[in-house]
């Protein structure tokens, strides 16, 4: 099986060209076709020369993922579901802000994480995506938005929809050395946030690699007990654990966290709760923004129901009161499928009920 084109940065590509006896510099073109022009056939490509067109149809496609299922929302948001080549299903969000258009990629198939709160984890994760097809969620996007004909182009990404992209971390990395390369899409790693429910032990590689992007971290509780009881990752990464790794991370890459807790009502919402919040990110403070989520109920999940609005303010208040940087996260997609996996859950629930 031929392997996807976008699977390759830059450098990876410039090196394969070398290989094939073909000169390093043709890379340039090749990469200003694929992600300015998006071509979506080798022989499109207008500053290639035959014989280079010819080598890249024999060992590379461009496209592998087909749309399955697209919900859109009343407030402008797109959601897709990408059938692989193996048949698999994934997600990928388009939102519309008032900054720009965000993405909200995949990067595994399934989640092993098991947060017991989330639609992602309710299919196992049987495999991880491969670089080319993370970029190509991204790119499918693109092609959709062009086809739209307004010139809108996505500027910011982020890696938070199935999957823990720590898990899958040399392929992450990889789609995020590609579309942050100048020579083509070019989207600055400011406008880039990585997700991670706390794989401690991927944050001193993340902190060190030269990916410059944003980091945000999944917590959603503040003791040991709770967060146990709805992420079971916190019983082989305790707080204990985690919280010296995002020290880590702020003190050697000098930028700012985002704290990511979700409200679950009368689980984690309360006013105690946020004190104990505010006393554990207490000297770190100066460098993290809590970002209240309210919760999106789904129906396997049916323990768990979506804090009050007036839980959520006082959270918030008091949060305020402490002196902690926080904001709440504004929704998308509250009219479909909006909880994140939720599509790809019913989509196979549906198939296999016949």
């Amino acid at each position: 099986m031929k392997s996807s084109i976008y699977g390759l940065t830059f450098e990876q590509l410039s090196q394969w060209l070398e290989e094939q006896g073909e000169k390093r510099s043709r890379a340039v073109h090749i990469w200003r076709n694929l992600y300015r022009s998006r071509v979506r056939s080798f022989s499109d490509m207008t500053e290639v020369n035959a014989a280079t067109i010819a080598l890249l149809d024999e060992h590379f496609v461009i496209e592998t993922l087909s749309e399955h299922t697209r919900q859109q929302s009343q407030d402008g948001t797109v959601k897709f579901l990408f059938q692989l080549e193996d048949g698999n299903l994934i997600e990928t969000v388009l939102m519309r802000h008032k900054f720009g258009l965000s993405v909200c990629v995949t990067t595994q198939v399934g989640c092993n994480i098991g947060c017991s709160f989330c639609a992602s984890g309710l299919i196992a994760k049987s495999r991880d995506l491969t670089s080319g097809e993370i970029t190509e969620q991204l790119m499918q996007v693109q092609f959709f938005l062009d086809a739209e004909g307004n010139g809108d182009r996505v500027s910011h990404i982020v890696v938070m929809g199935i999957g823990e992209p720590f898990d899958n971390f040399e392929h992450m990395s990889n789609f995020i050395r590609t579309v942050k390369d100048h020579q083509g899409l070019a989207i600055g790693p400011r406008h880039i946030t990585v997700s991670t429910s706390g794989l401690v032990n991927k944050f001193k590689d993340f902190t060190d690699s030269d990916l410059g992007v944003n980091l945000a971290i999944s917590l959603h509780a503040p003791n040991n007990e709770l967060r146990s009881r709805i992420m079971k990752i916190n019983k082989a990464y305790p707080l204990e654990k985690l919280m010296p790794a995002i020290d880590y991370y702020l003190e050697h890459s000098n930028r700012r966290a985002t704290i990511e807790y979700i409200l679950l009502r009368g689980v984690n919402d309360q006013l105690e709760h946020a004190v104990e919040l505010a006393e554990l990110l207490e000297s770190r403070k100066a460098m993290v923004n809590v970002n209240l989520i309210p919760y999106n109920p789904v129906d396997e999940h049916s323990q768990y129901q979506r804090s009050t609005q007036e839980d959520i303010r006082a959270f918030y208040d008091m949060l305020k009161k402490h002196k902690v940087s926080v904001s709440v996260r504004l929704e998308h997609g509250t009219d479909i499928d909006a909880a994140c996996g939720q599509l790809r859950s019913k989509q196979l629930d549906k198939a296999s009920n016949g």
